[in-house]
Formats: C-alpha cells, structure tokens, sequence
C-alpha cells in the first residue's frame, strides 16, 4: 500500500490553521520579536549602528561600499548579516535581541526616511570580511513567534509616478518571434521588461517580506525547500497586486497567449532555492488546465554561474508520454514507437528517451527579465552544491489564466494546493472571482476592494474538504510526485 509522504505532514498540518482575512485577524503589524533578529527594513541602520557601538569587542573594522545592484533594503540585510555573522566569527559576546533593542538611540522620523541618510548611516559602519570558513546562509529561518497575520502593506511608492488603484497598466511590445518561439519550443526568455525602478520595488517589497515573514511561508520555509517561499503572495502583500495591477507584466502575458484578458490563478515569492528541483512540469497552477495556463518568472537578481539557472527541455511541451498530473519526471525512461511504412508495410521499431528526444536549454536571467512557459515544458532548477545561498535569487513567478478559462475542481490531485480559497466556484464556472484577479486590460475595481477588505484568501473550511481529498492511495501516489523532485544541486568544483 502507498503510504501519503511524511515530508508532506508539516505542510498539510500548517494549511489547517487559521487564514489570515479580517474576519479572523486584524491585519499585522511588524513584529517586535523579529525586527530585532531579521533586520527590520525600517530601523536597521540605527539598531546596527547602536548595536555596533555598545558592542566594543568588535574593533576596528573595515570599509564596505554598497553594491549598485542591491537596493538600499536589500543593502541594509546584508549589512546586518555580515556585522552578525563577523560578531560571531571573531567569538566576542553577541548581543541580545532585548539588548539591541533597548540601547537603540531614536532616529526622528525625518531622517528614518531619508534614504541618504540611512545609506550614509550604514556605509559609515566599518565592516571586515568573514573568514572563509564561516559561510553563511543571506537568510536564515524566522523563528515561530516571528511570522506574522493578516494583510501586510510595505507602503511603498509606485515606479513611473503611478497612482495606486487609479493609473492604467504600462505595456511592454513583443514580436511575433518572441510569440513563435514560445508556442514552438515551449519557453522563451524576454529580456529587460522591467526597468531599474520596478526591480528596486520588487527588491524592496520582498526585503520587506522576508523581514516580516507571513504564516503562509512557514510550511516552505520551515521544510528549507527555499531560504523564504510564499503562494498567492498577492493575497496577503499588497506590493504585489499593485505591481500585477500597474505593470507591463499583465501585457506581455497577453501578448504570448494571444489574449484579451489575464487574469492571475496563482503565484509565488521564491527566494534561493536551497534543495534546488529535479526535472519536472508544473501542476500548482490554480484551478484551470494546462492550456488555460501560461507559467511566468520575474528575476530581481543576476542568476549565478554554475547553479539557479532553469534548464528546459525545448518542445517537451507537446510530449505525449507524461502523465499531465505528475510532478516529477524521469527523462532517461525510454518509450517505444513503431512506424509503419505505407509501401512494404514494413515496421521499424526505436526506443527514445526526453532526454533524447528534446534538446537541453538554459537560461541565465538578469534582473527585470522575465521567463514564459508553457505548463507541461520540462524543466530544472539545480540549487547550490551544499545548498547555502551567499548571495539572493529572487523570483516573483506563477500562473495566469486566458480568456475564457474555466474552473476545474481539482480534489484529489496535488494540484489542489494551489487553490485553497472559498470562492462559491464550481467545476465548469466561468473562471472570474476576485480570487483569480484580472490583470489586463486593467483591473477590476471590485475586486481590488474585495482583496484589500480581507475577504479574499484561505479557508479553514476550504483547506479541510479540499485536502481531504489527498486521503486515497491513488491521490497519496501522485502527492509524492512532487517529494520526488527535490534535491537537484550544482556539482561542486
């Protein structure tokens, strides 16, 4: 008998609790807890400077400049990271939390806000390089008491002078050649869709974010499948549905599924995948078919060297050999064809494999590129060779819907995990629901106004009929589909 995974448990048993709408929670507010120990993105410069000053075992220290690609946030956290991990490095008496917090000197609001003056306050902290021998993680786990309810809003402003909730989408042109190749060869790779400043929202949202961990990231983070990962994000973070409500992002996706509306099924905050994933197609695309579907990624960083890359297996797409509900897949299996010839009627025989059959290709993605693909494209991602990030890779990415697409209610498939909403649809409903969003042409002010209220998110009720559909052996063996994916990494040099 197949046995439901155990790796599986402590995610199933975090979808139980509580959702975050208003009617449970009011919405969050930073926690004090990890603000002192994750680096809060609005006090990190004064607890770091106080920190540092109270901490006179540290020495002299040298000089750190700010790396143009990190946003000031983004700089804040590694700064922190490296005064932590050099405290520790060098054996001197790390402070506390309590400590930390209770010798910070006050900064006016003024210049909390200042974002030169945070800079200055920052660079002028003298850092000295780790030794060698004390690699560590850019992120670490939050600790339970650190993750946050409710809805969570940055306040953030908007790139290009955009109003929030008034001023239309940007656009973005593609050519029939981006088009063609990714109806072709199942991926295309478009660079540069995103400016400078919507890369600095993003990095700045999602610096936010890890720094205020959600509830909805524990199962994730927690299992340390990625330094932080969070589905339908845009539920809970509200840089995110203004960013899918604004930008160019709703345009492009129009554009490659030859489209008049978009609308978001599902999505995910993807920060340093640590285990890194086998090859695979994807199945958590919300409520809708393969067809329905269209897969993008938003990169905010340079994609390392030697591991992060995705890797395709270009035309896999139209394979005719995978089960559409697997997860993982074995392209070494070898499948046998047999053609007839029309004028001997002669037969031949071959055994191919994917691995054979489909060429290879990788794409090493900049910040402000985006990646699209179609669902059933097979793909890999290889995480570090000892699974630690030094550095960030962070990704906005997910599934949207086409025109016309329609509910599918998918009980008993693992692909019901990426629709866990109470949303009244029922197999065959027309696919529109303040739960999937429109995106493009524009978004819908009532639904906006139904996200913003908390009205929008997770069920317990949902989660438990929904979930309880994974019970069976059938249901249990294409569950582990997706447990069998994990772990592909870079070789190491």
């Amino acid at each position: 008998m197949a046995r439901f995974p155990a790796a599986a448990l402590p995610f199933l048993l975090s979808l139980l609790s509580l959702h975050h709408g208003t009617n449970a929670f009011a919405p969050s507010s930073n926690n004090a807890a990890a603000a002192t120990t994750r680096t809060n993105a609005n006090d990190g410069s004064s607890l770091l400077r106080s920190s540092v000053e109270s901490n006179t075992a540290l020495g002299q220290l040298g000089s750190s400049a700010r790396r143009p690609d990190l946003s000031l946030l983004d700089w804040q956290a590694s700064v922190m990271n490296q005064w932590q991990e050099r405290t520790i490095s060098t054996s001197s008496p790390l402070v506390s939390a309590v400590e930390l917090a209770s010798s910070s000197t006050t900064v006016s609001s003024t210049r909390a806000n200042d974002r030169r003056a945070m800079t200055k306050e920052i660079e002028d902290i003298m850092l000295a390089p780790s030794p060698p021998s004390s690699k560590r993680r850019i992120l670490t786990e939050p600790a339970l008491w650190e993750y946050n309810f409710g809805l969570q809003d940055p306040c953030l402003t908007l790139p290009h002078g955009i109003t929030p909730r008034v001023t239309a989408p940007e656009t973005y042109a593609l050519s029939e050649s981006q088009i063609r190749t990714l109806e072709e060869d199942g991926v295309v790779h478009i660079k540069g869709v995103f400016d400078a400043e919507w890369i600095d929202y993003l990095r700045d949202a999602t610096s936010h974010q890890v720094s205020n961990p959600h509830f909805w990231a524990f199962a994730g983070t927690a299992s340390r499948l990625y330094d932080y990962i969070q589905r339908n994000i845009w539920q809970t973070n509200k840089a995110y549905v203004d960013f899918y409500y604004h930008s160019a992002m709703g345009h492009v996706l129009a554009q490659c599924g030859r489209t008049t509306e978009v609308r978001i099924s599902t999505d995910l905050l993807m920060v340093n995948p640590n285990k890194g994933f086998k090859w695979h197609q994807d199945n958590q695309n919300g409520p809708i078919t393969s067809d329905e579907g269209i897969r993008f990624w938003i990169t905010m960083d340079e994609t390392p060297e030697s591991y992060g890359a995705p890797v395709y297996l270009k035309g896999s797409h139209k394979n005719d050999v995978v089960d559409p509900n697997a997860v993982f897949v074995d392209i070494d299996t070898t499948t046998t064809t047999t053609t007839t010839t029309t004028v001997d009627t002669a037969t031949t025989t071959a055994a191919t494999s994917l691995r054979t059959k489909y060429e290879e290709i990788a794409f090493r993605t900049m910040p402000g590129d985006m990646l699209v693909w179609h669902p059933r494209t097979i793909h890999k991602v290889d995480g570090p060779s000892d699974g630690i990030w030094t550095t960030y890779r962070r990704v906005l990415g997910g599934t949207v819907a086409r025109a016309g697409s329609t509910y599918h209610d998918k009980r008993g498939t693992g692909g019901v995990l990426s629709d866990l909403g109470r949303h009244g649809l029922v197999d065959g409903d027309e696919l529109c629901s303040p739960f999937f969003p429109l995106v493009y042409p524009r978004f819908e002010t009532s639904e906006a106004k139904a996200r913003d209220s908390g009205s929008v998110g997770r069920d317990p009720r949902d989660i438990v009929s929904k979930l309880g559909g994974l019970a069976g052996r059938a249901s249990g063996e294409k569950f582990s589909s997706f447990f069998q994916v994990l772990g592909s990494q870079a070789k190491a040099k």
